[in-house]
């Protein structure tokens, strides 16, 4: 999931039909094979597009071909990602839920730690098409290992370095391959002077640090959790992933400082577009703030996130995205398993590919966010091949706002001209997993 800085508003519409029953209660209808009567599912789905309003113009027809083919009639609200997780939580422990839900796939353990969700057994992900339809590592962000998924992906999303063509191609430079090059690169693009930077980072948002302290941990080979769920934040790969990260502004000077006040990816992505950074870390949704921006196709390119040289690991992204979920107080669960099985078939993701940026999640599938055939293929090779699912335990939504906030902190130490050493990301990591710890006891 990454699309928790779009809009923040919160609407209330019923598309398709002027009535609606919770998860808890309604109107009944059976549950029989092919669904139909007066059954009426609530669906409440994540923010995709550009805006609420955008989200509804997109889902409605395809909605409203659901009720078509089945007879069963879908109540949508479109929730900003500000109030999802809150009004999730919310449902959890009132359980006035609805019947279906949308939610950021890094949430799916902590989720199903909680039993309000149906498990995806042998039985329903054979209603839904079977679990050999989706992409491997999409599907794992289902649930903890070993267990029965209590969501399925719906939406793909993976970060890519994109660069400016145009800056490379003035400097004599080709797109980097491995962590020393995209640093080499960054410091050669970099005029201060000028107002130009080699990149240009979210580094005052606790979502995308957290984000790279995984992945740069990754790479170097490091668990952010051991087997039986405990928090290792300590270890030498996790706080040197995080050094080599916040170097690009501390000791690499390829980062404005001023980023240390992002606390949105779009503004990283403004600078790249306007010619203030001549490369980004951002998922593949990017393309449509680019070029809103000004910036043409053209004038971008996109390579994987990447390792240095030794780094044993390759993975250049974590399984971002969007999962579905039912929940398990739904009257109607048949017909629920019914509304995911049409969400995640082969011509909703074609359809829904292009106006959400998302990126196919089903086997053999083609990625259809962007008319560049090889930066499709790029995004597609990384989100199959090079990423890892954030950690499958239940406290790691602890492990997104401990760490990643300790990171905002420690960016804002740089910018303010302070140092952050590797004992000091060590006490900052420590603090972090004490935090944890006593949660998880």
């Amino acid at each position: 999931m990454n699309r928790r800085n779009l809009a923040v508003l919160s609407l209330v519409p019923a598309l398709l039909v002027a009535t609606a029953c919770s998860g808890g209660g309604g109107d009944g209808g059976g549950s029989g094979e092919s669904g139909g009567g007066d059954v009426t599912l609530t669906y409440w789905a994540s923010n995709q597009g550009t805006s609420l309003d955008n989200d509804r113009e997109v889902l409605t027809p395809v909605l409203e071909d659901f009720t078509e083919q089945t007879g069963i009639a879908v109540d949508l609200e479109v929730i900003g990602w500000s109030d999802l997780q809150t009004r999730i939580q919310t449902a959890v422990t009132s359980g006035q839920a609805p019947d279906v839900v949308n939610i950021g796939n890094t949430w799916a353990v902590s989720l199903q730690a909680t039993g309000a969700f149906l498990p995806f057994d042998d039985a329903a992900m054979e209603t839904i098409g079977g679990a050999d339809k989706f992409v491997e590592t999409a599907l794992e962000t289902g649930g903890a290992e070993g267990t029965d998924p209590t969501s399925v992906p719906l939406y793909g999303l993976a970060y890519g370095l994109y660069y400016n063509r145009a800056m490379f191609e003035q400097a004599g430079l080709q797109p980097p391959t491995t962590w020393e090059e995209m640093v080499s690169a960054a410091q050669a693009l970099t005029d201060p002077d000028a107002g130009v930077y080699g990149m240009a980072l979210a580094a005052g948002s606790y979502t995308e640090n957290n984000h790279f302290a995984f992945i740069n941990a990754t790479q170097n080979g490091a668990e952010l959790f051991d087997d039986d769920g405990n928090p290792t934040f300590t270890e030498d790969g996790v706080v040197d992933g995080i050094v080599r990260y916040l170097d690009l502004m501390q000791s690499d000077d390829v980062v404005n400082p001023s980023n240390a006040q992002y606390d949105n990816a779009s503004l990283a992505v403004a600078d790249f577009a306007t010619g203030k950074a001549a490369m980004i870390l951002n998922q593949n949704n990017a393309n449509a703030t680019i070029e809103a921006n000004g910036m043409s196709p053209d004038q971008y390119g996109v390579v994987p996130f990447p390792a240095p040289a030794d780094a044993p690991s390759d993975v250049a992204s974590h399984v971002a995205g969007i999962n579905m979920s039912v929940f398990a107080n739904t009257e109607h669960p048949d017909e629920a398993l019914q509304l995911v099985a049409h969400m995640t078939s082969q011509e909703v993701q074609t359809t829904l590919g292009k106006p959400f940026s998302s990126l196919p999640v089903l086997k053999d599938a083609e990625a259809v966010f962007t008319e560049d055939a090889e930066q499709a293929e790029i995004f597609t090779q990384i989100y199959n091949e090079r990423s890892a699912p954030l950690p499958l335990v239940p406290a790691e939504d602890q492990f997104e706002t401990t760490v990643g906030q300790a990171m905002n902190r420690m960016f804002a130490t740089v910018a303010t001209g302070g140092t952050v050493t590797a004992d000091d990301v060590r006490e900052a990591m420590q603090a972090a997993q004490d935090q944890v710890q006593a949660s998880v006891g």
